[in-house]
């Protein structure tokens, strides 16, 4: 058992919780971000503003035309397991040999591919890990064992892990259908707590594949927790706070809430609010790619996926129902308020009420 521990740490092999649940979970979503999102933006972009460099097809495969987002979103399996590979600090032959695992294993998983890539990545890297730089034909054993290892476990578990990551994002969305005031408030409440963590709530929802009002919810509660921090924080942070929280993420509070806790009430209550207004009253729906549903309002993703969804709704929310709309003024108000001017009003006037019962004080939301 010692020696078995002496090698797993000189090969910096360790299973853990924050290694596998946070580093790489968190490396995931920058690997989707970079190339599913993006390329889903450019696409965007290219057809509504009528960019002919990023509407023209590029390349055809097996008979299928690509442009350039499409290209990005098409890698976007390999993008997620070198991502992950990086976050376990694997080396470069390691690293480079999962972007051929990475795009099997999603391919394999369809719709769960996310959640199969992670699995699995994780698998095909740590084993990288393990016979790299034993042999003194590492150029060859390295990568052979690497893909021979990811490409197998892909195939084993990459579509039943798809299938029930698949299945359980539709039970979420049929449940927020039937039941749209509870879910509205369970679904934007823990995707909301889930981006101030540090872990990755826009991983979670691309893993469940969370679109329509399920993925309207999400975003309600994001924004509550980036918008609400924020605000509730100007005066301690001033400009520089408001745009790092509201812009980037409210995760930069984590140390503040380990040791106040009660600092977090407000943005959580403020999207138990705002997140059932999304579903029952504007009818929210996100239907662009399930990223951005956990998203909110980091560079604005969770909004132009909204807007996305509205003209050209993703491959996933068309399997769920959805179709193109032409949005109204209603559905603009919306967007609007669940995105900013109610999370903005909301967990100040909550926050005050916590100050007044002394559980707040000056200074425990001052960014370190």
């Amino acid at each position: 058992m010692e020696k078995l521990k002496a090698f797993m740490k000189r090969k910096n092999i360790v299973i853990s919780a924050r290694r596998y649940g946070i580093d790489a979970l968190g490396a995931m979503a920058q690997g989707l971000f970079c190339s599913l999102l993006i390329g889903t933006i450019l696409n965007t972009i290219g057809t509504q503003f009528h960019v002919g460099f990023l509407t023209a097809q590029i390349v055809t495969i097996n008979g299928v035309g690509y442009t350039i987002g499409g290209m990005a979103s098409f890698m976007s399996g390999a993008a997620m397991a070198v991502a992950i590979g990086y976050a376990l600090q694997a080396p470069p032959l390691v690293l480079f040999s999962l972007a051929t695992v990475g795009y099997a294993c999603n391919a394999l998983g369809q719709a769960g591919g996310p959640l199969a890539v992670l699995f699995v990545a994780i698998i095909a890297a740590e084993a990288g890990k393990a016979v790299s730089k034993e042999t003194k034909i590492d150029i060859l054993v390295t990568p052979v064992v690497t893909t021979l290892v990811g490409i197998g476990a892909a195939w084993v578990i990459a579509p039943p892990i798809g299938f029930v990551a698949s299945a359980f994002g539709q039970v979420i969305m049929q449940a927020t259908e039937l039941q749209p005031f509870l879910m509205g408030v369970v679904v934007s409440v823990l995707v909301g707590v889930a981006l101030t963590l540090p872990i990755s709530s826009a991983a979670i929802c691309s893993v469940l594949g969370l679109t329509g009002l399920a993925g309207g919810a999400a975003v309600a509660g994001c924004c509550a927790q980036m918008v609400g921090f924020a605000v509730m924080s100007f005066k301690e942070n001033g400009w520089g706070g408001l745009v790092s929280q509201g812009l980037g993420t409210s995760m930069l509070q984590m140390p503040n809430i380990v040791k106040n806790p009660r600092v977090w009430i407000a943005p959580t209550v403020a999207s138990a609010i705002t997140g059932p207004i999304a579903t029952c009253i504007f009818r929210l729906q996100m239907n662009g790619d399930a990223i951005n549903s956990g998203m909110g309002t980091c560079g604005l993703c969770g909004q132009l996926g909204v807007w996305t969804g509205w003209l050209a709704p993703s491959e996933t929310a068309v399997a769920n129902g959805a179709a193109a709309i032409s949005p109204t003024a209603f559905d603009w108000i919306g967007l609007i308020l669940i995105s900013f001017i109610l999370p903005a009003i909301l967990a100040p006037a909550i926050n005050q009420v916590c100050r007044r019962l002394g559980w707040v004080k000056d200074g425990d939301l001052t960014l370190s």
